[in-house]
């Protein structure tokens, strides 16, 4: 087989045209952002380690009493993932308080390993504490909403403490702890495609008796586990939930993540821009005397799907017993191990396949006269940018994504697990995208079989939806750079940081 034709990048112009294009749609993501918090008072408090944030419609009146609305983020989430449903109960005259349980986003405390219950209740008992304390809050009307392991958090605080008005569980993992009858007023809310077990936890919950008048649990068609904080028919049951309201403002769910869509692609789209201001064009050659191999001619794709297969497979149960298993970061260390692994095999057993088992064909990697000054100062600016890519528009738009506390130095120990696979990736690729998009493919299949088999920690598959997602953006970031003169390990480098920095800045620290 003869070497694919080289496709050339964008033209100088085109490329002007693409950095005006994504500062004009990282301006209007950045205002859309902004406007999110048009009309609300918020503030960011720190009570007994646990962070904070108070959102209300205007500033605070202490002669007008409000309803109290405290809402609990589910396993890996944070206050800033609950946002939403903050604003949304502002603007309709309550007083919302988000917070970070301990080992989630701001929070640098451990959750402590099975996500202790007196750990969750004693965070919990300090953010209804200070939200019953505010002047402009009525203490007689505090609801409680939670997500996944806050929904979990929510109902058994509201058991113990009846004082609590309302409580609002939103896809409830299990409702075995709850008595028959208790919480008195509980609104229970499950995403229409969310894992059987909780539309199971819901019915089971409901058919205790844990609702006024018996209501079923509210099934928001079409949504899953994380999607269904965002959709409006989930809004809407709150704020019919509310003990009592004066707004009439329509809930605005997806305002936050339409800005951080648009900052995404921006970034996506200023890439082409940079890589050609910082890593030239790459020149074709001009003879096939000129042309300068790859490395080895590239695997055939029997050869290449086998290979990631075994490498993924071996890696799912070595994971289980390597030392990054006990790193503090849930789920992170398992998959920190899982990609180590993966990679290193990946490289090996490409090296020592036989020859039989490659296609003869060359690949280009003519770069031109690129100096080691230039391709280190092109190497810098194209990791802090992919930082700057994935890191803010998540952390303005979805969820906490800077380090705090021992996410410091679990960061560079994730980020070099991720800088292996994807070596590993760009080994068996041979520049080729379609063989990226089959290893990530096999790879993110792999992960999901570990907790099939019980080697990989359950909450594994609800991060692998984001982890396949960073994957396919590592694909795309990838074939765009080595369209210019980029040497072969910097997508693996670029994307590194594009899939390590989430990993260790959301799962929670224990």
């Amino acid at each position: 087989m003869s070497a694919a034709p080289p496709r050339h990048p964008p033209s100088p112009r085109i490329a002007v045209l693409l950095a005006v294009l994504a500062t004009v749609t990282a301006a209007l993501g950045a205002t859309v952002l902004v406007r999110a918090d048009a009309g609300l008072t918020v503030r960011h408090v720190t009570v007994d380690g646990v962070p904070m944030t108070e959102v209300r419609a205007g500033p605070p009146n202490p002669e007008v009493r409000r309803p109290g609305v405290v809402i609990a983020h589910g396993f890996a989430g944070s206050a800033r993932l609950m946002r939403p449903i903050a604003d949304t109960v502002a603007r309709r005259g309550a007083v919302a308080l988000v917070f970070d349980f301990a080992g989630h986003g701001a929070n640098p405390a451990r959750l402590g390993t099975g996500m202790s219950s007196v750990t969750l209740a004693a965070d919990l008992d300090v953010a209804v504490g200070f939200l019953r304390s505010q002047p402009d809050v009525d203490p007689a009307q505090i609801m409680l909403v939670g997500h996944s392991m806050g929904a979990g958090a929510v109902t058994r605080y509201a058991v113990e403490h009846p004082e609590i008005a309302r409580t609002v569980a939103i896809s409830l993992p299990e409702a075995g702890e709850l008595p028959p009858g208790r919480p008195t007023e509980l609104l229970l809310i499950v995403g229409g495609a969310e894992f059987p077990g909780f539309r199971r936890a819901a019915d089971d919950a409901a058919r205790r008796g844990a609702t006024v008048g018996r209501r079923p649990a509210v099934v928001v068609p079409g949504v899953e586990h994380i999607s269904v904080l965002f959709a409006p028919r989930t809004h809407e049951e709150i704020l019919h939930w509310l003990p009592s309201a004066d707004g009439n403002a329509s809930p605005r769910p997806l305002a936050r993540l339409a800005g951080a869509a648009l900052l995404l692609v921006a970034f996506a789209v200023g890439l082409v821009p940079l890589a050609a201001l910082l890593l030239g064009r790459r020149p074709a050659p001009t003879s096939a005397a000129g042309r300068r191999a790859a490395g080895e001619p590239a695997l055939r794709g029997p050869a290449l799907l086998g290979l990631v297969v075994v490498a993924s497979g071996l890696a799912a149960g070595v994971a289980t017993v390597l030392p990054t298993s006990r790193l503090p970061l849930a789920v992170g260390g398992y998959v920190t191990g899982f990609l180590l692994v993966t990679g290193l095999l990946t490289i090996v057993g490409h090296r020592w396949l036989p020859a039989a088992t490659r296609a003869p064909e060359v690949v280009e990697e003519q770069v031109g006269s690129r100096t080691p000054t230039r391709t280190t100062v092109a190497a810098s600016a194209l990791t802090a940018y992919a930082i700057l890519a994935v890191a803010l528009p998540i952390h303005l738009g979805l969820t906490w994504a800077r380090p705090v506390g021992a996410r410091w130095w679990l960061l560079p120990l994730v980020v070099g697990a991720c800088l292996v696979f994807l070596l590993g990736v760009e080994v068996v690729a041979a520049g080729r995208t379609w063989r990226r998009l089959l290893a990530v493919a096999v790879t993110v299949v792999a992960l999901c079989a570990a907790v099939v088999f019980g080697l990989a920690p359950g909450f594994v598959l609800l991060v692998v939806p984001l982890f396949a997602v960073l994957l396919g953006w590592h694909v795309l970031w990838a074939a765009v750079l080595r369209r210019y003169a980029s040497p072969r390990w910097l997508p693996a480098l670029v994307g590194a940081a594009l899939l390590g920095w989430p990993i260790a800045t959301t799962l929670p620290l224990t």
